[in-house]
């Protein structure tokens, strides 16, 4: 359902919509992945950006519209969450991709 697209999801309605209380989803993401409920909706919003960013249909959005469709709410956040997941800014995970396909 791509429930992770939606800017303003929480864990109150991810669980709602996964059949389960709050505390136990909250507790399999925190014991069993390692990770709080906003790293886990990030992670996925990091990779649809990265697959909407390779789709050659949408070369010509912006990177503004392309965070904005994979779910973040802002610049700053995004460009924070990328970083901390990648190492590296999404402006040279782009051109990056860019020298690959120059190749």
């Amino acid at each position: 359902e791509k429930l992770y697209l939606n800017p303003s999801l929480n864990i109150s309605e991810l669980s709602i919509s996964l059949s389960m209380p709050t505390h136990h989803l909250s507790q399999i993401l925190n014991s069993g992945l390692n990770q709080n409920f906003y790293q886990f909706i990030n992670n996925y919003r990091i990779k649809e950006f990265k697959r909407i960013m390779a789709d050659q249909s949408n070369q010509h959005k912006t990177i503004l519209e392309m965070l904005y469709e994979a779910g973040f709410e802002s610049k700053s956040t995004f460009n924070r969450i990328f970083k901390q997941q990648t190492g590296i800014t999404p402006t040279q995970y782009i051109n990056s991709q860019k020298e690959r396909e120059s190749i």
